[in-house]
């Protein structure tokens, strides 16, 4: 073994500690974060005023029946023996029992969330379909300076669509689509035709933040020398934007892009209603109404988790794009 390659072996296994370490401390901040989403959720149904039971079975409901239904959940048991026994149920997928229609809680949900998650990626997809094709080409636009009048326009009009909220959009657009021009369905899943509305209203804000944050990251990256060589070379510019420019602009693209991607999740609540979509959004809001708090308990859950999952995603996405920050933090 020469002297170059006994030199250059220890940074490799370095590198190996650095991404072990980095891995562990996505993992315990993993664990820690899903813990303590599952104790709250937890206590969300012994601090909520009230009787759950006496709520499911109604005010006539005789107190025996009351007392032989509390004793069935388990509701007479210490407050710790329900813990370990709420967090035993969850390494085997039991969420519990809906108080309502005395279904378990993680059928209700297998059966409502892949509905929810295909309006959620949909309009994820297409919210970033359209910002990074949109900021590229304002970028392009604006670059130096110029085009005073389509900079204005661009930042006025998605500071506007960002500002309105899903589900004002979402009653806006079933309006004039739906009962106005009877173009698109408004109610239910009644074919691919139904998904338009409601992955529009979804959409429309992350896609203009997401294309606003494209614009300024490219138009930061055009400034840079590796843009200016390109150019130099004499490079036709699409492939001056797409190989040089957009690559190194994405990194702060991705990283707000998986954060709207957990907003998406919990936006899809009010949308999901608007155009009573069979998902989770819509059954969280029955459950809350009739109190069938073991189901809203193991909603909760799952939208929480979805939640911290995508954010370990986006961690790892962009640890593998940019290693530096990697070792920056071990």
């Amino acid at each position: 073994m020469t002297t170059a390659t006994a030199a250059a072996a220890p940074p490799r296994t370095w590198r190996g500690n650095r991404w072990a370490l980095f891995g562990i401390r996505r993992a315990a901040r993993l664990a820690a974060s899903l813990w303590t989403l599952v104790t709250a959720a937890f206590l969300m149904i012994h601090l909520v005023p009230g009787d759950p039971v006496r709520a499911a079975l109604g005010l006539t409901a005789s107190p025996e029946l009351v007392a032989a239904r509390r004793a069935q959940l388990g509701l007479d048991d210490p407050l710790w023996r329900q813990y370990l026994h709420f967090l035993g149920g969850l390494f085997t997928g039991d969420l519990g029992t809906s108080t309502i229609t005395g279904q378990p809680v993680a059928d209700t949900i297998g059966d409502r969330l892949p509905a929810t998650l295909q309006l959620a990626a949909l309009a994820f997809l297409l919210a970033m379909a359209l910002a990074v094709p949109v900021g590229t080409a304002m970028a392009a636009l604006t670059r130096g300076g110029g085009r005073r009048a389509a900079e204005l326009g661009f930042t006025t009009v998605s500071a506007l669509l960002a500002a309105v909220p899903e589900f004002l959009l979402a009653v806006v657009l079933a309006y004039v689509f739906g009962v106005r021009l009877g173009w698109l369905p408004v109610a239910g899943d009644q074919g691919p035709g139904s998904y338009v509305l409601p992955v529009l209203a979804l959409a429309t804000g992350p896609a203009c933040v997401l294309a606003r944050i494209v614009r300024v990251e490219m138009l930061s990256v055009l400034g840079h020398d590796y843009v200016r060589t390109a150019r130099a070379k004499r490079l036709p510019p699409h492939l001056v934007y797409t190989r040089h420019a957009l690559p190194n602009a994405l990194t702060a693209t991705l990283t707000l892009g998986g954060l709207l991607l957990s907003a998406l999740v919990a936006g899809t609540v009010l949308v999901e209603n608007v155009f009573a979509w069979p998902g989770l959004g819509s059954t969280i809001v029955q459950s809350i109404l009739q109190k069938d708090y073991p189901l809203v308990q193991g909603i909760v859950l799952v939208y929480g988790a979805s939640v911290l999952v995508v954010n370990l995603l986006v961690d790892v996405v962009l640890a593998l794009l940019d290693p530096r920050s990697v070792i920056r933090e071990v």
